[in-house]
């Protein structure tokens, strides 16, 4: 991943560079999203697992980075005699886009207000500095 940001805006951006870039998700979470978004029916843990060819407890950490960043959502299914598991689905892609979008609103903003304290800043540095005399 670019570190700057000029860099990222240079470089060419795939919708699924979203979830890294502003989301910070790694490949696997990438992997385990795709998995979901592919599946007909909620998945568990131990299904994509499977699916993405990963230990259960790795596959654990990237599901719950997915559900962290809303990407996925995460049902309870009672068992008729006692206990329970979860299953995870994907989060409707519209609800992800609106998220995305406001939160890129939220970025934006705060980079006008440092844009605006850098040239308030360094405004008043050049006011003070005393002129050259010839």
């Amino acid at each position: 991943m670019a570190n700057s940001m000029a860099e990222q805006l240079q470089q060419d951006m795939e919708c699924e560079g979203l979830l890294e870039c502003i989301h910070g998700l790694k490949q696997l979470d990438k992997e385990c999203f795709r998995v979901m978004v592919e599946s007909d029916e909620p998945l568990t843990i131990d299904e994509v697992a499977e699916r993405v060819d990963r230990e259960r407890s790795t596959a654990y950490r990237s599901i719950q980075r997915l559900l962290q960043s809303g990407f996925i959502q995460k049902e309870q299914i009672n068992y008729d005699q006692g206990g329970y598991y979860h299953v995870y689905f994907p989060t409707d892609p519209d609800q992800i886009a609106s998220d995305m979008q406001r939160m890129l609103n939220d970025w934006y903003a705060k980079m006008g207000q440092l844009i605006q304290e850098f040239e308030d800043k360094y405004d008043r540095m050049e006011d003070d500095v005393p002129a050259v005399q010839s």
